[in-house]
């Protein structure tokens, strides 16, 4: 047992350290440290007898010194609401992409559109002395952050805006897209139109809610508080939600959908229906062309997201005086045959 002990000792414990390399090598600490960080001033033979000790000995720098000194991590942390959304896998690597062109690392994690996790994410994050943070907020309140970006952290919010803190944001053009699809539905005879959307606490949510009302406004057609309904995304209260339109007695002849989740469980309320309705959603998702008939979308760009909020958050880093900004992004309307299905 004792010699298992040492051995495990001597696998895990002990890592190699440019003293090691230096002896191995047959230099001096300081030629090791010139080598590892880049510097001049290392012949070309030297140089190759350093790399050949780093190589066998598996040596890795310890950037935690070079930190104390420059005051920078080469890190940024990018929290999410929800890793399995697909909706955030573009607008992800395209953040990776602008962090990898800085020669930085990033670092991510899912507040599963939970406040107190959200806070407890960023501020992890920041003790790990990330030197950004790009957060799509699942809070109102991000009071919280103001210490650390007074200490110097660069903070970008996406998708949705900051609450009580004046910070740049990045957005989609949530109340335009929505009012551009519901317009849609009433250039094609719709004037009995539902909202299912997320929960009304959203930013993007509420925005869409907007949207769709002021579109029903320029189409001077009355809303009736039947035709709307937030909450949460789940299958079975969106279900639920859909039906109930659906089944009323005069029941509504299209519907628009708040997001890509929404909109999958309303194409599968539609297809156990079997009767012509018409359905636009928010943000387009995987197959949406395949179906029959395909799945009108209003499409966001998260890719364009995550790279306008990560160039700007590396602008900053850069030292940029840049004054607290509010982006919008553009969406579009991709039409493709069920929001093209006229009122009966």
């Amino acid at each position: 047992m004792a010699d298992t002990a040492r051995r495990a000792e001597k696998r895990y414990g002990n890592r190699p350290t440019m003293k090691d390399v230096a002896a191995r090598a047959g230099v001096g600490l300081k030629t090791v440290s010139r080598v590892v960080n880049g510097e001049p001033g290392v012949t070309p033979d030297t140089e190759r007898r350093v790399q050949e000790a780093i190589e066998a000995l598996g040596f890795r720098r310890n950037d935690s010194a070079r930190v104390l000194r420059k005051g920078r991590t080469a890190s940024v942390g990018l929290v999410l609401e929800d890793l399995a959304d697909p909706f955030y896998g573009p607008l992800s690597r395209a953040v990776e992409e602008v962090a990898r062109a800085h020669g930085a690392l990033l670092i991510n994690g899912s507040s599963a559109e939970d406040p107190e996790r959200e806070q407890e994410l960023a501020l992890a994050l920041c003790a790990r002395r990330v030197d950004g943070l790009l957060v799509i907020p699942a809070g109102d309140d991000h009071r919280y952050l103001e210490p650390e970006i007074r200490a110097g952290i660069a903070t970008v919010f996406v998708d949705r805006p900051a609450g009580r803190i004046d910070a740049d944001a990045v957005l989609s053009d949530s109340f335009g897209g929505a009012r551009a699809g519901v317009a849609h539905l009433v250039a094609h005879g719709h004037r009995r139109i539902g909202f299912i959307g997320d929960q009304p606490r959203i930013h993007t949510a509420a925005e869409r809610l907007r949207g769709y009302r002021a579109a029903m406004e320029d189409a001077e057609i009355p809303v009736r508080e039947a035709w709307m309904s937030l909450g949460a995304t789940d299958p079975e209260r969106v279900r639920r939600a859909a039906e109930e339109m659906l089944s009323a007695p005069e029941p509504v002849t299209a519907v628009f959908a708040g997001n890509n989740r929404v909109t999958v469980t309303v194409v599968r309320v539609l297809a156990e229906l079997r009767r012509p309705v018409a359905l636009v959603g928010f943000d387009d998702f995987e197959l949406a062309d395949l179906l029959d008939p395909g799945v009108t979308v209003v499409a966001q760009d998260p890719a364009q997201l995550g790279r306008t909020a990560a160039e700007r958050l590396f602008r900053r880093l850069d030292g940029a005086p840049l004054a607290p900004e509010r982006v919008e992004i553009p969406t579009r309307l991709i039409t493709r045959g069920s929001g093209e299905i006229p009122a009966g």
